[in-house]
Order: C-alpha cells, then structure tokens, then sequence
C-alpha cells in the first residue's frame, strides 16, 4: 500500500473510531493558563496522574499572577506524583512570574514565545497552539513517535523528524484532531507491548 493509501486509510478508520477528540487533561474551561500548566505536567507523565494533581493546584492558584505568589514547595507538594515534581514545580512558578512581567498575565499565542518560558518546548507549545488557540500543529509524543514508525509513515531517528514528516503526509486541517486521535488509538489498540498486528485495526488494514 502507497504511503498515500496508507494516510487515507487511517484518517477514515480513526474518524470513524474517533469523531470525537477531547482533550484528555483536565483544567479550567477557557483558561489557557491552567491548560499551559497541565501540559507542561503532562511531561513524561501520565495524562491520569496529572489529572488527579489537577484539582488541587488550581484550587490554590489558577492565574499567572496568583500562581507567581505560591511558594516552589507548595507546588512541589501538590504536583510530587506526577513525577520530576522539583523542576517542574520551578518551571511553574517561574514562567507564571514570566506571564505577568513580559505578557501582561496572558499566554502568548505563538511558538516564540510559548517556548521561551521555563519547561515549555516544542511538543507542549504545539499542544497548547492546537489545542488553546486553533491553530494547526502536530504535537508528537512517544505514541505518535512509535507508531509513525510502525504504520511506515515515517523513518524518523526523533520526534523532531516525525513530525515534519507527518505534516507533509496528513493534511494540515487534520492535524490538531489526528494527533489525539493516533494518541487514542495507541494507547486502546495498538500497545508498545503484546501487540497482536493481525488484530489490529489499522495495522491489519495497511499491513496486510
């Protein structure tokens, strides 16, 4: 099957399976800010543990400016399960501090200067571009990265190479639905481990 094939093939099974795509993290509705802080928690962590800190640290502080007045260990207590807790607590409190001094306590809404705050790189900004502010992007984690590789659509040595080769196969209207689509199927159907190809619904289609 032709790369091309491959594409259409999978965009119409994951529409079919997903037409739905919302976004697995929980923060406040309509404030970037706290969806900013969730992704950047969300980092070599599970979407689960992130969303059971959640509650609590927004509880505390849900604003730039609020957050920047809580101390490092505060947050550390609060985000310790999710894991990397002394980083990221500092991250949090510096880019909050960050958001009120250079951005008059608002998200940025580009790439620039998302990914020049402390613990933001290019995944999470792309994440909070599609998914905060609508505009297209391929955010590629290690669901997307893996199963890139395993449907042929891409050789890439990191998630870097990955994603450029996605954007120029996928369609750039489809991009910030597919990426949480192929995140969903990854993780329901096509598993890193005990993978059975044959029973696959994607795999079995284009490999076959």
């Amino acid at each position: 099957m032709k790369k091309s094939e491959k594409v259409q093939t999978i965009m119409a099974i994951l529409d079919e399976l997903y037409p739905k795509t919302p976004i697995p993290l929980k923060h406040k509705q309509k404030n970037v800010f706290t969806f900013l802080v969730a992704v950047l928690l969300s980092a070599r962590a599970t979407d689960v543990s992130v969303n059971k800190v959640t509650p609590a640290l927004f509880e505390l502080a849900d604003t730039p400016n609020k957050m920047q007045h809580v101390e490092v260990e505060a947050i550390r207590k609060i985000i310790k399960p999710v894991g990397l807790s002394p980083t990221k607590a500092k991250n949090i409190k510096a880019l909050s501090q960050i958001l009120v001094e250079r951005f008059n306590g608002k998200v940025p809404d580009n790439f620039e200067d998302l990914e020049s705050l402390p613990g933001v790189g290019h995944k999470t900004a792309s994440v909070v571009m599609s998914q905060a502010f609508k505009v297209p992007a391929m955010p590629v984690d290690t669901h997307i990265h893996r199963l890139a590789k395993r449907w042929g659509l891409s050789s890439g040595r990191n998630v870097v190479e990955t994603e450029q080769d996605l954007k120029r196969l996928f369609p750039q209207e489809k991009w910030n639905k597919l990426h949480l689509q192929i995140i969903f199927f990854g993780r329901e159907y096509c598993p890193a481990r005990g993978h059975d190809e044959k029973q696959c619904l994607i795999c079995s289609v284009i490999k076959g």
